[in-house]
């Protein structure tokens, strides 16, 4: 299985989401999973794809070339796909996967967690979105997630797009589990 993951790339990043990146790369070697991510050279995206390396695993890097110009990218990745732009960037990364997991991560991380959401909400995404609620740094948007299906922003159904997890294990076999989504939710993507 390939499996997309989000996560930041601040060097800075607490120990406790560190080492959750890391387990979480070594699972997925273990268990013959391929990585992909951003192919940053720094925090949680670098953390998860090093230790996913280092236990024999697999790990595609998908970048935008004015990162690669700015030298941001990962030089150990198994394979490096460069792509013009973000969008692009995005786009690639979700056709890769049979599975996204989002760390704790910034605006950047957010961003991507977020789109995947309203594309698999649109049904332009069918497969596991996974989020890691290392030390709940997540209860915050997923309670405002949970307000906008409440408000009725968004269907109560709508809640099941995404599942939650506190371990990496556990955001792993959720990846592994959980049914791609319906097709005919397009039908009722808007209220």
């Amino acid at each position: 299985m390939t499996i997309t993951i989000y996560a930041a790339s601040s060097g800075q990043a607490a120990p406790q989401y560190v080492e959750a990146a890391r387990e979480l790369g070594r699972l997925m070697a273990r268990e013959g999973h391929r990585l992909v991510n951003g192919a940053g050279r720094t925090g949680l995206m670098a953390a998860c794809a090093e230790a996913c390396l280092e236990a024999g695993g697999e790990a595609i890097g998908v970048i935008p070339q004015f990162m690669v110009d700015e030298h941001w990218q990962h030089e150990g990745m198994t394979r490096l796909i460069v792509t013009p732009d973000m969008h692009s960037r995005k786009e690639r990364m979700a056709a890769l996967s049979d599975a996204v997991i989002a760390l704790p991560g910034g605006v950047g991380t957010l961003e991507e967690l977020l789109e995947i959401i309203t594309w698999k909400q649109l049904g332009l995404y069918l497969k596991p979105v996974v989020i890691l609620n290392t030390d709940g740094y997540y209860s915050a948007l997923l309670a405002q997630l949970g307000r906008a299906v409440n408000d009725r922003f968004m269907r109560a159904a709508h809640a099941s797009i995404w599942q939650v997890a506190s371990t990496p294990a556990e955001a792993l076999q959720l990846a592994l589990t959980t049914p791609l989504w319906d097709t005919a939710v397009r039908k009722f993507a808007a209220l």
